[in-house]
């Protein structure tokens, strides 16, 4: 392909990123949307800190633009290299930047939820702290890591979880569960120029974020100072998970 060629593709892939930025997401049908109206509560349940930043960020961007009362819940201090501490203050910040308050995140610290990716939590355990949190708190759309967890068994247990609480009926009536659907290595790293082929795939939900929110996104990441590895600073510039998050309905 000459030059010509090239440039007409990345004006034609511009041209539909502004397109879709007009629109805070796309849905499969009405019914979907009414579960995302305004008003709604909506529970991000993560891992580790972090997660919030670098996975969902267009998510929870998103929900805000749409009126959701967003809360989170992060079953660990992130505590592997001991910086437990230091990492549940970065979240709040984080969740602070991304429109969350403090009062509406908790976290789990104790020694059932490790932070460790060679121990699998208690998926029954989970489970029941997860549910006890959504009715306490009138929670209608859960959101959830996707099913094989990036290869992190803290993350894959959540899935678990849901899916087991899902599959026995034992969520509240009107409760809903959304997870977040992966993408191939290659197209990890494409930044925006994903959003062609995730316009194309089947999903329920497609988030997107402005130029604006993309800046807000990396802020949120930047608090994670502890965190901020020279891979870590790649991955903000070019995951698209930073800017476009498809996700399932369970």
């Amino acid at each position: 392909m000459d030059v010509v060629g090239i440039l007409c593709v990345v004006a034609a892939v511009l041209a539909l990123g502004f397109w879709v930025w007009d629109t805070p997401l796309r849905m499969k049908n009405q019914e979907q949307a009414g579960l995302l109206g305004a008003g709604g509560r909506t529970l991000l349940v993560i891992a580790h800190p972090d997660d919030e930043a670098m996975f969902f960020a267009p998510t929870v961007l998103g929900l805000a633009r749409l009126g959701h009362r967003v809360s989170l819940l992060c079953f660990s201090a992130g505590n592997y290299y001991n910086q437990g501490e230091i990492r549940k203050k970065e979240l709040l910040q984080s969740c602070d930047v991304l429109g969350i308050p403090p009062s509406s995140v908790m976290i789990i610290d104790n020694r059932d939820f490790p932070d460790d990716p060679g121990v699998q939590w208690d998926t029954e355990r989970v489970a029941s702290v997860l549910l006890q949190h959504i009715e306490a708190n009138g929670i209608n759309l859960v959101i959830i890591p996707r099913e094989e967890g990036g290869g992190h068994n803290n993350h894959s247990a959540l899935y678990a979880a849901v899916r087991s609480l899902h599959s026995e009926g034992k969520f509240p009536k009107g409760c809903a569960v959304l997870t977040l659907q992966s993408v191939n290595v290659l197209r990890k790293y494409l930044s925006l120029l994903d959003l062609p082929l995730s316009l194309l795939q089947t999903q329920d939900v497609l988030f997107v974020l402005t130029g604006e929110e993309v800046a807000q996104a990396k802020s949120a990441m930047s608090c994670h100072r502890s965190q901020l590895l020279w891979f870590r600073r790649l991955y903000v510039l070019f995951s698209r998970y930073m800017r476009i998050n498809s996700l399932h309905f369970l």
